[in-house]
């Protein structure tokens, strides 16, 4: 896929998955559970044991239809080690000009973090495609999306930290591009005890929720 059609895959499933696990198995495990849950999309951390050969083993397991990201990806060495093993798309949870420089040299899809105005503007500035706001929970949740989108609706966010069944709707309905979800998706206990169903099932609950939030959003236009 080319990164246009990336970030297309992105907005229209409006979900990154992000994969955190204790084990290279259970990484690939939680991977293909998401999937099955009809969410094509996967950011596997580089905090997860092995995670450039996890990332690497995902994308011919899964095949093209699905967009392998790695996340947790702090300097422009990590970005093209993880690009090199077929990662799509790169997150980081902060805003380093380098790693963005990296991947819009090797043409993939970048996510910088930023939690302040100033380093949103920064991020966007330095072309990220995306700006990560993290962690928005502790800053407010929605209401700070809804507070930055007024003067930055050019900037496209996907809010991480605070996501969560409850809350996902009212990230959309503030302005939110996709959400990035992490143990409220890839459920730690399902991680631990093997049940991969229950993963399966609530990457299911949280695509009709943003379904049916951004139906309610465009109606109330």
């Amino acid at each position: 896929m080319t990164q246009e059609e990336i970030r297309k895959r992105i907005l229209d499933i409006g979900i990154v998955p992000i994969v955190r696990a204790s084990s290279a198995t259970q990484a690939r495990q939680a991977a293909e559970a998401v999937c099955a849950g009809g969410i094509p999309i996967v950011e596997v951390t580089m905090t997860v044991p092995g995670a450039i050969d996890v990332i690497k083993d995902l994308v011919k397991s899964l095949g093209a239809d699905v967009v392998i990201g790695a996340g947790t990806v702090l300097d422009a060495e990590a970005a093209r080690r993880c690009i090199d093993a077929g990662a799509e798309f790169i997150v980081s949870p902060g805003f380093d000009p380098d790693t963005v420089a990296q991947a819009r040299r090797l043409g993939k899809l970048m996510m910088a973090g930023a939690l302040t105005p100033t380093e949103m503007i920064a991020a966007w500035r330095a072309g990220s495609d995306f700006v990560k706001v993290f962690p928005c929970g502790t800053v407010g949740g929605p209401k700070y999306i809804k507070a930055l989108k007024a003067p930055l609706p050019q900037i496209s966010m996907i809010p991480t930290g605070g996501v969560n069944l409850e809350t996902a709707a009212e990230f959309i309905q503030a302005g939110a591009d996709a959400l990035g979800i992490g143990g409220e998706l890839v459920l730690p206990s399902a991680l631990k005890s093997g049940d991969m169903k229950s993963i399966s099932e609530t990457a299911r609950k949280f695509l009709a929720i943003v379904r049916d939030a951004r139906t309610a959003k465009g109606a109330d236009l």
